[in-house]
């Protein structure tokens, strides 16, 4: 058996790197508008790209005017990238980072809500109010807390002149919706979408566009046999790992899996615990981030959630984790 397990990893962040790295995964670390393939059959893609092209023109500091006032930006301050999984948003928000001048930050949802806990609140705002650009993935709102933070954080920022780019598969006027008691919190989220200028994409998931369904699960004895083939490989047991994540903050998922070059779970199981599930969700969007492989024994992946919270609030999550692990999985290829 390969000596590395994920369940014996506890990776630690120190706090005082984490404004430094905010910057797109490796997967996208060379995304670039050029880069970025249009659907023919889909003529919101290219409007995208040409929208995203002139907001990043708008990221230079104001123009000055007579007496040193400046010019104040045109338009709204952030741009919101609203769609389905796989039309290409992530990919986009990158080449909008690469496109904008330094200072800039990029980050997900989840790694802003923990630099503020890690930080402090007044210390996020001081670290990141000279920036001309902050990139937020996977923007959503999964309970009334993280509302208000982010509420009065994308404040306090805008109004430092701060421009904003955010990616979700959910309008901003709409976060919130199945989660929680969004009405009690509806000024909030109304405040948050102000900032915003929508941008719809539409489009099929590129990552199954005319491509063979994922690769069955294996079994335990070939599982194992792949592990050991691949130097660096990690094995672990999915119940050990579901287990391992519940002890770890979701910013540390990515620091988890880093450097891996394949990772190996043993007896997949169907995750019926929603607060398990979004785990899980979290984790397969690190794996696809950082580009890492994925072999599984057990149930296919696509019986990884049960119906009855594919049909609820966070069902747009779990579809995305699905269609990010089949990715892998095919990416992984035969042994």
């Amino acid at each position: 058996m390969p000596v590395l397990r994920l369940v014996d990893r506890e990776p630690v962040v120190p706090p005082e790197t984490l404004v430094a790295a905010m910057a797109p995964p490796p997967r996208f670390a060379r995304a670039r508008f050029s880069t970025y393939v249009p659907d023919p059959a889909q003529p919101s893609q290219a409007r995208a790209v040409e929208v995203l092209q002139a907001f990043s023109t708008t990221l230079t500091p104001p123009a000055k005017r007579l007496f040193g006032r400046s010019r104040p930006a045109q338009g709204r301050p952030g741009v919101y990238l609203d769609g389905g999984y796989g039309v290409g948003k992530t990919h986009l928000l990158a080449s909008l980072w690469h496109e904008a001048p330094e200072p800039r930050a990029y980050g997900t949802f989840v790694e802003l809500t923990h630099l503020v806990g890690a930080l402090g609140f007044a210390a996020t705002v001081q670290a990141l109010s000279g920036h001309r650009l902050l990139a937020i993935d996977e923007f959503e709102l999964d309970d009334p807390g993280d509302t208000v933070l982010v509420s009065t954080l994308m404040s306090k920022l805008v109004d430092a002149g701060v421009r904003v780019a955010a990616t979700s598969n959910t309008l901003p006027g709409s976060l919130g919706e199945g989660r929680f008691a969004a009405d009690d919190f509806l000024r909030e989220i109304q405040g948050l979408s102000a900032h915003f200028e929508p941008l719809r994409i539409d489009g099929e998931d590129y990552r199954h566009r005319g491509l063979p369904a994922a690769p069955p699960p294996v079994s335990d004895e070939e599982l194992a046999a792949r592990a050991r083939s691949v130097p660096g490989a990690s094995y672990d047991g999915f119940a050990a790992l579901v287990e391992h994540l519940a002890r770890l903050h979701p910013s540390r998922y990515g620091a988890l899996v880093e450097d891996v070059p394949l990772v190996c779970l043993e007896r997949v199981y169907t995750v019926t615990d929603q607060t398990a599930a979004l785990r899980l969700v979290v984790l397969a969007d690190r794996l696809y981030d950082r580009d890492v492989p994925v072999v599984t024994s057990g149930v296919p992946l696509d019986a990884l959630f049960p119906e009855e919270l594919l049909r609820g609030g966070y069902r747009k999550k779990y579809l995305r984790a699905i269609s990010r692990l089949t990715a892998l999985a095919r990416q992984a290829g035969p042994a």
